[in-house]
């Protein structure tokens, strides 16, 4: 049976997934299973007290032995199970969705925080000597997903300019043809108003293409 939070992954993430090599496939699950959460538990979140609260929740559990943790919530178990010994990418994840928190507009310093923090989980995975292509790639789809799902305007323009700047298309390795997905159909949606990722005939085509090409 699959586990109802990995049912719960957009479209985009599953197939993602599905072009991620067997070796870190498990890992990049759990952490996209927590990025998901964390996003719901921001919507959820109508204060920022409240936001920080959640948040230091996860912070928290992170910073634990996994033997300390309470048992039978499906994402800190896969997380205990896969990210064992690697928890300062997830930490700085959660530390990136809490830069969302900040009194709109949102700053622009703000947005980049959290596209980093958002990139930093394909960065522990990957083996990529030189990451730079990988920083870029994953801030494009944090960036270019967060504009697609925003509702404020000024916002969602920052946001936009600021995933422009990393549209590159070089090619990502091996480990990498999940990320190489995210970017293609991310680079796709700028190109048609900011469409939701899997939208469209064409997104498909573009997945597949990204997922045996990595670019």
């Amino acid at each position: 049976m699959v586990p109802p939070e990995t049912a719960a992954l957009p479209a985009e993430l599953q197939i993602a997934l599905s072009y991620s090599p067997l070796e870190i496939r498990p890992a990049l699950q759990a952490a996209l299973m927590l990025d998901q959460r964390l996003s719901r538990l921001m919507a959820q979140s109508n204060e920022p007290m409240l936001g920080q609260m959640r948040l230091a929740w996860w912070r928290d559990m992170l910073g634990k032995p996994v033997a300390e943790r309470p048992q039978g919530d499906v994402v800190l178990d896969a997380l205990g199970q896969h990210w064992e010994g690697r928890e300062a990418s997830l930490i700085t994840l959660v530390d990136g969705w809490e830069y969302l928190l900040a009194p709109p507009p949102l700053p622009e310093q703000a947005a980049l925080h959290f596209a980093d923090g958002r990139a930093a989980p394909f960065l522990a995975l990957t083996k990529q000597a030189d990451n730079r292509n990988v920083i870029s790639a994953a801030r494009l789809w944090a960036l270019v997903d967060a504009a697609v799902h925003i509702g404020n305007k000024t916002e969602r323009h920052m946001l936009t300019q600021l995933a422009r700047q990393d549209a590159g298309t070089q090619r990502l390795a091996r480990d990498m043809r999940g990320l190489a997905v995210l970017r293609a159909l991310s680079l796709r949606s700028l190109k048609h108003d900011l469409a939701p990722l899997m939208q469209g005939r064409g997104a498909s085509l573009t997945a597949l293409r990204a997922g045996l090409l990595g670019k």
